[in-house]
């Protein structure tokens, strides 16, 4: 494994580096403005914890948010948030600036670990390396979708934490290396739970480059060993704070067998081996799937099965070798071992385990090629970064991710209905129709894909359909707040108010701080003459939303009934404060003050009425009655 002498007067580390930050810069430069999509938004636009630092140590998790339990990556969004708000172009910026810094401390383990087999610094040979690494399109989920930051923040704290280390081998005396890699080891806890492997990959490369075996590493460098290992009790804070299972989607005990999981990782490994090597198709999201049939995945298991063990056989007789092959594995071993409810293939998977493809391919083109090799390593990386530019271009607006995404995987019923959301959200809804319908018919027990096609369909006003599939949403995930709530007010607005109340109920018990669920149960609570109860509810949502016109106009309502007039006109007068060009809200108040006396008041409202509604009888009646009444 050892690298062909260079003239470093001609290649300096300098140059590679302004090199490498060249090209990615150049690969990822048109990533700056995508959308923020999928679980981008739990965890950064509906996230109210980023909003301010001190709230940003305590990320929400209840709900499996890629955030929870990683309190590092939440501060960052917190720092992004400070900077732009929601507008993205920070996010992308420093999402790029993470992977590049990635690039450069991988790119200085790489050339001080290569430099204590030769007498010359091997710069080339490590830039050749981090430009497969870092250009490579594999890598856009980790840089382009923006939650994903959460694999390149905890890559750039496993990769400073062996820079670190390898500073400090150089430099026994000082103390500050060893200590920074310490800290570094401890924010990637913070940042991910893969870096739980990280005290130990460092023994074994200590082993494997410096000190010759596990003993001499540990008698050398116990004490650092010692702290690195402590960086293990925060991780066990973190992961316990999510539940001990990512808010019930990661974990063993979460529903899903080990057994039918880790069939289908014996395919996704392989995958990501063809991805590497070959990366197309690039998907975005694979959708939910499980082996269900052991024998179909025998020559996927047989080619994993042998890679581990040329990879034990490696550790034993050529050490070097076998520490790419162990940092392949260990590196997708927390995601291929436990369990996951939804994610069977995900590329932003193989980050830091890319690395180890990246130094095998560039020493093994050294071996093969001899000095021609760096010009193929250059001219493949030349390809990658046109490839990866013309990845990001998928990530440009929400349609598109989620078209290729269905085109390249027709029976992924998630991908449908994602691309069914956004093209609700660009108003091509016929489109969306043939989207959901598709959805549904590859997997007709999605609660979530019930739910978003009922609301398309109730916006259509086809009633029966929209609770046809509420109905079923609230069946398949009796606790799914908002279809219970969406559900609930489509039978109150059917003049099914009896039927409503029971979902309302079950809605706000999910959910106590929905406004306008208190305010349509306390409509269908005084339409069924529960006037006490229904009062409280009101109440409820004008404390939760002060400002809301409709809470106040419907709250009027119910008092003009109970012949409460006083407070009837002052809930009216502050619902036309926020819309004054709602001609219900001047109606309703004209007969609030005729009834309270205040006839010529009365007369103005219906004469406001009658200017924002011409044709309205009603009001022209009346108009006519008060003016005759009013007349000397």
């Amino acid at each position: 494994m050892s690298a062909p002498p260079e003239n470093p007067s001609r290649f300096t580390p300098r140059t590679a580096v302004a090199l490498i930050v060249v090209a990615t810069i150049a690969a990822y430069a048109n990533s700056l403005g995508g959308p923020f999509v999928y679980d981008d938004r739990t965890s950064i636009p509906d996230n109210p914890t980023i909003r301010h630092f001190a709230t940003a140590f305590f990320p929400p998790h209840a709900l499996g948010e890629t955030v929870g339990g990683r309190p590092l990556l939440n501060l960052s969004f917190a720092l992004n948030y400070a900077i732009s708000g929601t507008a993205v172009w920070s996010y992308h910026t420093l999402n790029l600036l993470i992977h590049l810094a990635a690039g450069l401390a991988l790119f200085g383990v790489v050339r001080r670990t290569l430099s204590t087999f030769t007498a010359q610094s091997s710069t080339s040979t490590a830039c050749a390396v981090v430009l497969l690494w870092t250009l490579h399109p594999l890598q856009t989920e980790s840089v382009t979708y923006t939650v994903q930051r959460s694999e390149s923040l905890m890559g750039l704290c496993y990769l400073l934490t062996l820079y670190f280390f390898v500073r400090s081998t150089n430099a026994p005396a000082e103390k500050k290396w060893p200590a920074l890699s310490v800290l570094a080891c401890g924010c990637g806890m913070a940042s991910k739970e893969v870096a739980a492997s990280a005290p130990l990959v460092v023994l074994l490369f200590d082993r494997t480059f410096f000190a010759g075996s596990f003993h001499a590493a540990w008698t050398q460098r116990k004490k650092y060993y010692l702290a690195l290992a402590t960086t293990w009790l925060p991780l066990a804070l973190f992961v316990a704070s999510t539940g001990g299972n990512r808010g019930g989607t990661a974990g063993l005990d979460v529903g899903v067998a080990p057994w039918a999981y880790g069939l289908t990782q014996f395919r996704a490994v392989t995958h990501y081996l063809a991805l590497a090597f070959w990366p197309a198709p690039l998907v975005f999201e694979y959708g939910t799937f499980w082996e269900t049939d052991p024998f179909a995945v025998v020559p996927f298991a047989l080619l994993v099965i042998g890679l581990l063990g040329v990879t034990a056989w490696a550790l034993w007789k050529k050490p070097a070798l076998g520490f790419l092959g162990a940092w392949f594995f260990v590196m997708l071993a927390p995601t291929s071992l436990i369990p996951g409810t939804t994610q069977m293939i995900v590329e932003h998977r193989m980050y830091l385990s890319l690395a180890a493809v990246a130094v095998l391919v560039v020493l093994a083109l050294q071996r093969w090629c001899g000095t021609r090799s760096m010009i193929a390593a250059y001219l493949t990386t030349a390809v990658l970064l046109s490839v990866t530019f013309a990845r990001n271009a998928d990530y440009r607006t929400e349609i598109s991710l989620w078209a290729d995404t269905a085109q390249k995987r027709p029976a992924n019923a998630l991908a449908h209905c994602n691309l069914a959301i956004s093209l609700v959200q660009a108003d091509r809804l016929d489109e969306a129709l043939v989207h959901y319908e598709r959805s549904l018919a590859l997997a007709d027990r999605s609660a979530n894909t019930h739910y978003n096609y009922a609301v398309l369909l109730a916006r259509l006003d086809r009633t029966a359909e929209a609770l046809t599939h509420y109905e079923a949403a609230v069946r398949l995930k009796p606790d799914f707040a908002s279809a219970q709530a969406n559900l609930g007010t489509l039978l109150f607005l059917n003049q099914r108010a009896a039927d409503a109340i029971p979902h309302l109920e079950h809605a706000l018990r999910l959910n106590p701080n929905d406004s306008d669920t208190h305010c349509t149960l306390a409509n269908a609570l005084a339409q069924t003459s529960r006037v006490p109860a229904a009062l409280e509810h009101y109440q409820r949502a004008l404390a939760l939303d002060p400002e809301n016109p409709e809470h106040h106009y419907n709250f009027a309502n119910t008092l003009l009934l109970l012949g409460n007039t006083s407070e009837a006109i002052a809930h009216y007068e502050r619902a036309l404060r926020a819309r004054p060009d709602e001609a219900d809200t001047h109606y309703n108040l004209a007969l609030a003050l005729e009834q309270s006396g205040r006839a010529a008041d009365a007369l103005a409202q219906l004469e406001i009425t009658l200017r924002l509604r011409p044709n309205d009888p009603a009001a022209r009646e009346n108009l006519g009655r008060l003016r005759a009444t009013l007349r000397p």
